[in-house]
């Protein structure tokens, strides 16, 4: 007896087979079917005439053009320098920054200076640091120099490296973790030395003298500290206190007007020093909160956390309520204008979750915030009190930095 099936046609056979094959076997079939549509779709993709690559040339940079640094933390050994046009709200490239790495812009603004750790592993392997140059108007790569591996591996705060008021040396902060600076000449491409500054981080150039540079102290004083014009030390000093870290500390953050420095402190006061001389001077700290305010907690938070208009005397800071111990780092509820001629806050507005605040220093300038909750940057008007006037989100994983070119 002849079995039905085998006079059926092709399609009454797989259409009986798929009534009574093992949905396992169904399955697999079903697989090889999509994958023969796929081999068959790259085959007409395949024959596309192929995309020739081009690289786009940078306008040239202003003050709008935006370095964000971004740490990455689920994959920081590939952190990211990310360049935005931040009047047209248009990303521009990118500059890869390694593990730890910290980025500057050359007082000519020619060359990004990114100072980052490698190893040959990636996560391990012999470490080697390295001072790289990139070229500010194409993003390319130049030259490197090889420094102590010492530098801090820390988040992005302006800081960490810094230049002289000349450009020719870079100053790292180095954490193993004793504290010291390498002291890089830019001219000769070398290590001119490293200088050891025992309880006291952050690097604060100086720019009545290519020649010195200052740092803060765990106990709440200024360090100076010279060196000659090969980079080599020529001493040091340790100045009063400018500060008592027990009750009111301040933000390794600060803005400059001339040879005046401005530091906040977390419980909301502003401090000032003064490092036209061979030594700082410091002002008396005045607060930017009133009763009111401090009935509602209201603190200074962020990184960046603030930010100043040397042209109109306006200082932006990022605050948050309702403040405990801890919140130092708390994105902005609100951000405040205080005017420096008066001490007295101007306006508030709200603080579009900023970790951190830059601004340009026009006629005309522009706030521009990183938004915590939306990994974006925004740009806000001082003249309409800091209204929202452009932003692009998604920009970055994990930034915390923002620096105009200026």
């Amino acid at each position: 007896m002849t079995h039905p099936s085998r006079n059926a046609r092709p399609a009454s056979r797989a259409r009986q087979f798929a009534r009574s094959a093992p949905p396992a076997l169904r399955a697999w079939c079903l697989a090889m079917s999509l994958a023969s549509l796929a081999i068959g779709a790259g085959s007409a993709v395949a024959e596309l005439p192929p995309e020739t690559l081009t690289m786009a040339t940078l306008a040239p940079a202003d003050e709008n053009r935006l370095y964000i640094s971004d740490v990455a933390f689920r994959h920081m050994v590939d952190g990211r320098l990310h360049v935005v046009d931040g009047k047209q709200m248009k990303y521009l490239g990118l500059v890869p920054t390694g593990f730890g790495g910290q980025s500057l812009l050359s007082p000519d603004k020619r060359t990004i200076y990114v100072v980052s750790t490698f190893y040959p592993r990636l996560s391990r392997g012999e470490r080697t640091d390295v001072v790289s140059l990139y070229d500010a108007g194409t993003l390319a790569y130049r030259s490197e120099i090889v420094i102590p591996p010492r530098h801090a591996q820390s988040l992005n705060y302006r800081g960490i490296i810094a230049t002289s008021a000349d450009g020719r040396f870079l100053y790292v902060q180095n954490a193993t973790p004793a504290t010291s600076v390498s002291i890089v000449d830019l001219k000769e491409n070398k290590l001119a030395s490293e200088v050891q500054t025992p309880g006291c981080w952050g690097i604060l150039a100086s720019a009545a003298s290519s020649q010195r540079f200052h740092s803060l102290c765990s106990d709440g004083a200024m360090l100076t500290v010279t060196h000659d014009t090969n980079g080599q030390p020529a001493g040091q000093k340790r100045s009063a206190r400018m500060f008592d870290p027990q009750e009111d500390p301040v933000f390794l953050h600060a803005e400059r007007i001339g040879n005046t420095l401005y530091f906040v402190s977390f419980n909301g006061n502003v401090y000032t020093a003064d490092l036209s001389g061979e030594a700082p001077s410091f002002g008396k700290p005045w607060p930017i909160v009133d009763t009111a305010d401090t009935r509602g907690g209201w603190k200074p938070g962020g990184y960046q956390l603030f930010a100043l208009h040397a042209a109109t005397q306006r200082l932006y800071v990022g605050m948050h309520p309702k403040s405990r111990e801890g919140s130092h780092k708390t994105p902005a509820a609100e951000i405040w204008t205080i005017d420096l001629a008066s001490r007295k806050r101007v306006a508030r507005a709200p603080g579009q979750n900023a970790l951190a605040l830059t601004i340009t220093q026009g006629a005309r300038p522009t706030l521009y915030a990183l938004d915590a909750i939306k990994a974006g940057v925004v740009a806000l008007d001082p003249a309409a009190r800091l209204k929202p006037v452009a932003r692009l989100d998604n920009v970055t994983e994990n930034a915390v930095q923002v620096e105009a070119h200026q």
